[in-house]
């Protein structure tokens, strides 16, 4: 067993995510960080991407659900993106997160929230 991570750092997706009017208004930027564990002995083996995690279709899971569900809170967000990407890739034994709101606060460079969520 070859246990590994892929990912994606700094996923950009423009969706309305906030509590407030002027947040739900339009859709602002949020930052991704996705990191997912699985065995990839055999894609390193067989330098096929079907042996592999596909990052990209991560990336367009991720992007469909957070602009579909416009969501208040990134806590939300968070879990709903961990059990989707553990739902959709049946490899993943680890999905860890970082979501971060550049525009959340003006004195900050971004609020974020950080999970972490393993297959039962």
């Amino acid at each position: 067993m070859t246990i590994g991570t892929t990912g994606l750092k700094n996923l950009r997706v423009d969706c309305v995510v906030g509590v407030y009017d002027y947040e739900r208004a339009a859709a602002q930027p949020v930052l991704f960080d996705i990191e997912l564990d699985y065995d990839f002995a055999a894609a390193a083996g067989s330098d096929a991407i079907g042996d592999a995690i596909d990052y990209d279709r991560a990336a367009t899971a991720v992007t469909a659900l957070v602009q579909e569900r416009q969501f208040a809170l990134l806590e939300s967000m968070a879990e709903a993106v961990a059990a989707r990407l553990l739902d959709e890739m049946p490899p993943v034994q680890i999905v860890r997160l970082e979501i971060r709101k550049p525009q959340a606060v003006p004195a900050a460079a971004g609020a974020f929230v950080r999970v972490e969520r393993t297959r039962v």
